[in-house]
């Protein structure tokens, strides 16, 4: 398996002239030029990613990785802790909502246990990764330490190298992990300098007074641990989440292995602000679904680079966001290989 230094020097910038060559071949097809906008842009980018200029409609899988945060403990979240372990097993009978989109786009669906506070034991579907039994409370201590943060992001990139392996040309992102826009909001705060009431929302719906009380938790662990924003390992060991970590581990090595990745929501979205901060190249195969409602999801759009695709007031996670990202890539790379070109139509072009 790679090392996490190895893993980093292997990813390499996306292809600029396979893009351009497939910005041709999207500009001679049977349509104004640029009519189909963003899909030609999902379909020119794939082929710059993958280094495929006709790509078959690849493979997708959803990475689902859960995790606890020992943060609940100070009352951030509307629901028990429990419910991480629940979802994972209701992931496992296919009755979450990631299940069902995914299912509609064709893709499937790989829980990673990285991190919850419960001995599943030996469960069929499971992948078992567990770094810990959930992190602790990063009010008072590191949410985990920098030797765990690593070891949680080698569990992503050796997943994301073994779904290459195994053929899957697209990767989505999911998450399940009660309190885990806590930490999110705790490392887009860090990484990008915005106050943290600004990054700060409602997450699984708690009330006013739990939202101030949220904001005072993450204001006073940042002042306590004060982490290096150019350090994102410090970020991530001190206020992080072992499914957050994983899930920057998958970006990284989606990216060595030259495979997209469409991001979920908010939880991806910081999971992304340590994977590029630790490799700068890895944001050329990154591709945002959707802009969620969390309240910080922006300031992380904004410092990627990177516009979603699409607004639909999601706020979910699991992948949920992201399958239905997948389902506009698949679109475009249709268009580019199965639309005829005017010449190969017989059809007049636009006149000059």
């Amino acid at each position: 398996m790679l090392t996490l230094e190895e893993t980093l020097k292997k990813i390499q910038p996306a292809d600029r002239e396979g893009l351009k060559l497939a910005q041709a071949r999207l500009d001679r097809l049977t349509k104004p030029v640029g009519s189909l906008g963003r899909l030609e842009e999902l379909a020119a980018r794939y082929v710059a990613m993958t280094g495929e200029d006709r790509p078959k409609v690849p493979k997708a899988a959803i990475f689902t990785f859960a995790a606890d945060h020992g943060v609940t403990s100070e009352g951030v979240s509307a629901y028990p802790g429990s419910v991480t372990a629940q979802m994972v097993l209701n992931f496992l009978r296919g009755g979450a909502a990631v299940n069902v989109l995914a299912g509609h786009v064709g893709a499937e669906v790989l829980v990673v246990d990285i991190g919850v506070a419960h001995d599943f034991g030996p469960l069929q579907g499971l992948i078992s990764r567990k770094i810990a039994q959930g992190t602790k409370n990063f009010l008072v201590e590191p949410a985990m330490s920098r030797q765990d943060a690593t070891l949680a992001l080698l569990v992503g990139v050796e997943l994301a190298g073994e779904a290459a392996q195994r053929g899957i040309g697209l990767i989505g992102t999911g998450d399940m992990g009660i309190g885990n826009t806590t930490p999110s909001a705790a490392i887009t705060s860090a990484m990008t300098g915005q106050a943290v009431a600004l990054v700060t929302g409602r997450g699984t719906g708690i009330d006013d007074k739990g939202h101030i009380r949220k904001v005072a938790v993450i204001e006073k662990a940042l002042a306590l641990h004060r982490p290096d924003p150019n350090d994102p390992l410090a970020v991530l060991a001190t206020v992080g989440g072992f499914e957050i970590a994983g899930l920057a581990g998958l970006i990284l090595g989606a990216a060595a292995n030259r495979v997209p990745v469409v991001l979920d929501g908010f939880i991806a979205g910081a999971a992304a602000l340590i994977a590029a901060s630790l490799q700068p190249a890895c944001r050329d195969y990154m591709i945002a679904s959707h802009r969620s409602v969390e309240l910080g999801h922006q300031a992380v759009l904004d410092r990627l680079g990177l516009k979603p695709l699409l607004d639909l007031d999601l706020r979910l996670g699991e992948g949920t966001g992201a399958c239905l990202g997948i389902s506009l890539v698949q679109a475009g790379i249709k268009i580019l290989t199965q639309m005829a070109t005017f010449d190969e139509a017989g059809v007049s072009e636009r006149e000059r």
